[in-house]
């Protein structure tokens, strides 16, 4: 399936549904399904939103190395897919995993717990 399909498959609504309610690592495990059998752009894009969705789960956790290195690389994935994918703004994100990166970036480990919760990144989808 094209990144430009009309509609994204059930399972990434799930996922999308999951990730914005903070389900984080939930979401991880039902994009993973839908990582595993991609290629290209898909692969990349389905990866990059996993690590983001790992990202944030490490951030909860208290895991600031691990959510760092899952930000970084779910930002490298998402800059090799078109800025709309299967109808999920792929430009917002990054820009608001960005945002997000720079703040805990920014206030180091002793202090990742202050990160403001409107800069935690939410998927949309598009109609």
């Amino acid at each position: 399936m094209p990144c430009r399909a009309n509609a994204p498959p059930g399972e990434l609504v799930k996922a999308v549904e999951e990730f914005n309610r903070g389900e984080w690592f939930e979401c991880h495990e039902t994009l993973e399904e839908l990582w595993v059998g991609e290629k290209g752009e898909l692969r990349d894009f389905y990866q990059g939103v996993l690590q983001i969705a790992v990202a944030l789960h490490h951030w909860r956790n208290g895991n600031f190395k691990g959510a760092l290195i899952l930000l970084q690389g779910g930002g490298e994935c998402l800059r090799r897919v078109s800025s709309v994918c299967l109808k999920l703004d792929v430009a917002q994100l990054q820009k608001d995993a960005a945002r997000f990166l720079d703040e805990l970036s920014a206030l180091g480990e002793e202090r990742m717990a202050e990160v403001d919760p409107g800069l935690v990144p939410r998927l949309h989808l598009l109609s």
